[in-house]
């Protein structure tokens, strides 16, 4: 053959005929010669995804130092240690390294998205040179090729068919179809969707049924598996809710410690006289009391005690942030197959003229019974009998069982067809055997039906036909029913089978003949009329049924479920209904959306339920489009086609069986049991995670903002300070790694998943939070410096006085942890009262450290503490009783006077 450049941009070969094709890539029957393979393989490349440049491991630890806050507590904490105090700046250093760790572990998930696609191509495959066949490394196909497939083969690139027998293909990684598509010579129109184009094998996908040749039309990128990669390549990761406030948060803290700790300074050394070493300190202890340097480390500990709760409910989280992400999810777009529905093909009914019998049970399992339309026992048909005994006869697969699960070995329709056989109290295997099989005529794409040749135990031969019903139908001259076969009823088998497809059930016929007992080949000839039709079966694959609850707790939590499937209209809309998705399921057809502008899918999707027929593209459009609209998107998927629109969400989701490396690469949580209902579980957890960070804030800023009030009152105003810089830092210090980290192991309040979620733009300082961040302050401050002023008036020293302050703010501080664990109720209750194994053994640390800062003579040395009299204590717990009891009453009020400034909001 001679050469010819090979345009890169897609072309639609879908279109083109098979001649026109190979005269478009220079190539025929006999494939190309060894020496223009080799040329084009220079031209165009090996037959494999680009490597994509990678950031180094040094530079991408480094970036997790980029931030405001880190650059302030670095700084303080080197302040710190250049003025004796090490142990405070190493403390420091120590949170800020934790917290650049975990962020450098869990990136990359870009790189390794592409490389499970790169990992998809198949690595051999056999190709005509010269007329003759040659097995080669699939990277060395070139556009031109000519490859043969056979069942089982994966596909290694883009291929038009030229010569197709039989032939099906696995295309649910591209399309979401759970059902093999079958594959022709013939043309289709250049705008026909992804899923129907008929002369086309796509890269990645699994030939099911028959054999043929095709000539390669793209390799590498330019496939459709390619697209998808560059897809990927080019979505950009969203930062989550939680660390795009936690950075304005950050940033805006910072520059406030900044600018108060530098006014300070200067009106402590020139207004107050200080020595500017001690007012540096001072400032030092300022700056490190208004930014809480432990809250990166909390939020982190707090989101990795979510991922083990999550772990334990079957959901492995491989990003941190996304166990708060998927708390806060509005819309969860979520792929059919083997997602929501079990992507096991089941026989739902079975029609006779004598009536209807439905099949109880889902997937291949064996289990279930047949019923009567109205939930009693089947009664007996004939009929029925000898349809259910042809589906297993005229039939190729087997079912097989591993580790608990059934699986079949060869067509999903098939398999669902010996299920039905076996629920019906047939041996598949022992049937088979007394009637053997002489002869079939393969089911075709063209004949659109199966025959098979059998000797009947009764001595006589029987011949059984499955198909397409109205192919069947032209088959048959009469219908069998109760007594002698009578005249066809063309108007109660239209309705029949009109009624299964609105129901999404794919409908197949079935019809029995009789043959000669000297009849050993099965002809057309001999299956084209005479036939008796007995009926037929319809088959969905059904929806989970825990998925069809999980549907229903995500309605209750305000969080909306679309569907996003490859799959035909009727069928999806059809699953919808029984999952309840909506309560009146509205479709959208990816041919409509195509010719949709961004702004009119903006208006359209909220109200659209189901989207069928979806490629990639669309996917990624409508995740785009519910994200424009403010919505915080989750999206589940298990296939190639899903992982573009997964890495796009907020938070990506992909099934651990049945999901592709691809898929799994590009989520943020792999579900490990495929089960829907465990993303239910995975918003219950992360409402809690969130709830838990919320109360890990309400009860860190207003303690730090209690302590900096007392040092900027006493220094504007000239006062004796009634903490040292010191003190601070210990209550700092001690406190952190305590009651800092408890509310991170709080359990669910009740009700968490009866909320709506929160908007994407709502602030982590809600109106509510600075209102107590303000309110407790003021609390705080006024106890300091009224237990300050009563010490002394007590007779006692500055040392002894600024004990029980510091012992007052650790008392204040305990009764408002408990005060803060519970958001949405009262804390004054019996469980309330207890608390968690982990709020009672920081308490008893904290309470054991308080002990010895007060008694220690070591301790006296170290920070200038005193010992205080037993009243005094008593009287310290008694105001702390009084704040509790102050802070829940202000809880009550603010929830039923002003509804939008409580915890809710």
């Amino acid at each position: 053959m001679s050469a010819v450049d090979i345009q890169p941009r897609p072309q639609a070969w879908h279109a083109r005929t098979k001649e026109e094709t190979c005269a478009a890539l220079a190539t025929g029957l006999d494939g190309l010669g060894h020496d223009e393979a080799g040329r084009r393989l220079g031209t165009h490349g090996p037959n494999q995804l680009p490597a994509t440049a990678r950031t180094h491991p040094v530079l991408r630890f480094l970036a997790q130092f980029n931030n405001a806050l880190i650059y302030f507590l670095l700084s303080a904490a080197l302040a710190a240690m250049l003025l004796g105090h090490v142990i405070d700046g190493v403390v420091i250093v120590i949170v800020v390294v934790v917290n650049a760790v975990v962020g450098f572990i869990q990136e990359g998930k870009a790189e390794r998205a592409l490389d499970a696609i790169r990992d998809m191509i198949a690595p051999h495959t056999v190709v005509v040179r010269e007329g003759e066949r040659h097995t080669v490394d699939a990277r060395e196909i070139v556009p031109g090729d000519v490859v043969v497939l056979e069942a089982g083969d994966k596909v290694p690139a883009d291929i038009r068919l030229i010569r197709a027998r039989g032939l099906s293909a696995d295309e649910a990684i591209l399309t979401g179809e759970s059902v093999p598509a079958e594959k022709r010579e013939e043309t289709v129109p250049a705008d026909t969707a992804l899923g129907d184009r008929l002369p086309i094998l796509h890269s990645g996908t699994l030939i099911t049924t028959g054999q043929g040749h095709g000539v390669v039309v793209a390799t590498g990128s330019r496939t459709e598996i390619g697209r998808i990669s560059n897809l990927i390549g080019n979505v950009q990761t969203l930062t989550t809710p939680l660390l795009r406030q936690i950075n304005e948060f950050g940033r805006f803290f910072t520059w406030f410690a900044i600018g108060t700790a530098a006014i300070l300074f200067v009106f402590a050394v020139l207004v107050r006289h200080y020595d500017w070493l001690d007012a540096l300190m001072v400032v030092v202890a300022l700056a490190v009391g208004v930014v809480p340097e432990g809250l990166p480390a909390v939020i982190t500990i707090t989101l990795a005690i979510g991922v083990r709760r999550m772990a334990a409910r079957n959901a492995v989280v491989r990003r941190l942030p996304a166990v708060e992400t998927l708390g806060a999810t509005s819309v969860i777009c979520s792929d059919k197959t083997g997602t929501l529905t079990k992507n096991e093909m089941t026989v739902r009914h079975v029609v006779t003229a004598g009536g209807v019998t439905e099949l109880a049970g889902a997937g291949y399992a064996p289990e279930g019974k047949l019923a009567a339309p109205d939930g009693g026992a089947a009664r007996p048909d004939p009929v029925r009998d000898a349809l259910i005994r042809a589906a297993l006869l005229c039939n190729d697969a087997r079912l097989i069982e591993r580790d608990g699960q059934w699986a079949v070995l060869g067509d999903p329709m098939e398999g669902a067809l010996v299920t039905l056989a076996a629920k019906a109290g047939l041996h598949p295997e022992t049937e088979r055997e007394i009637w053997g099989r002489l002869d079939e005529i393969p089911f075709d794409a063209q004949h659109r039906f199966m025959a098979t040749l059998h000797d009947d135990p009764d001595g006589t031969r029987r011949i059984f036909v499955k198909g397409a019903p109205e192919r069947v139908l032209a088959m048959c001259t009469n219908q069998a029913g109760e007594g002698a076969p009578g005249a066809i009823d063309p108007a109660y088998w239209r309705q029949r089978i009109d009624a299964a497809a609105a129901e999404g059930e794919r409908v197949l016929g079935f019809a029995v003949g009789t043959a000669g007992r000297d009849v050993e080949r099965l002809t057309f000839a001999m299956v084209e009329t005479g036939l008796t039709f007995l009926g037929v079966a319809g088959f969905i694959d059904p929806p989970r049924e825990e998925a069809i609850a999980a549907v229903a707790e995500c309605r209750s939590a305000g969080i909306a479920v679309k569907m996003i499937t490859g799959d035909h209209n009727g069928t999806a809309v059809a699953i919808a209904r029984k999952l309840a998705i909506a309560d009146d399921p509205k479709a959208l057809e990816g041919s409509a959306l195509d010719a949709m502008t961004d702004e009119d899918l903006r208006r359209i999707v909220e109200e659209v339920s189901v989207f069928a027929r979806a490629t990639p593209e669309h996917k990624l459009r409508i995740v785009r489009a519910l994200q424009a609209n403010g919505h915080i998107v989750a999206m589940t998927g298990d296939g190639v086609n899903d992982a573009p629109a997964v890495k796009q969400a907020d938070v990506g989701v992909a099934m651990g069986r049945k999901g592709t490396e691809a898929a799994k690469e590009a989520a943020q949580m792999v579900l490990l049991d495929d089960n829907f209902a465990s993303i239910v579980a995975a918003v219950h957890e992360g409402r809690t995670v969130y709830d838990n960070i919320r109360k890990v804030i309400g009860w860190t800023l207003p303690t730090n903002g209690g302590e900096v009030l007392c040092v900027i009152f006493a220094i504007l105003l000239g006062l004796t300070l009634p903490m040292t810089p010191v003190q601070i830092l210990w209550i700092n210090m001690i406190l952190t790694v305590t009651l800092g980290l408890v509310l991170a192991f709080e359990p669910s309040e009740p009700g968490v998943m009866r909320r709506p979620p929160r908007r994407r733009d709502a602030p982590i300082l809600s109106r509510f939070l600075v209102w107590r961040i303000a309110f407790v302050s003021l609390i705080f401050m006024l106890g300091v410096f009224g237990i300050f002023e009563y010490a002394l008036h007590r007779g006692y020293a500055e040392d002894g006085a600024r004990t029980m302050v510091v012992n007052m703010l650790v008392v204040m501080e305990i009764f408002y942890l408990f005060n803060v664990r519970y958001l949405h109720r009262t804390s004054f209750s019996l469980i309330g009262a207890m608390g968690t194994p982990a709020v009672l053994a920081a308490i008893a640390v904290v309470v054991a450290a308080q002990l010895l800062f007060t008694f220690a003579p070591f301790m006296h040395a170290l920070f200038g503490s005193a010992p205080v009299a037993l009243t005094d204590g008593l009287l310290i717990l008694a105001i702390g009783l009084v704040t509790m009891v102050v802070l829940e009453l202000e809880k009550t009020l603010m929830r039923k006077v002003s509804p939008a400034m409580s915890w809710n909001a």
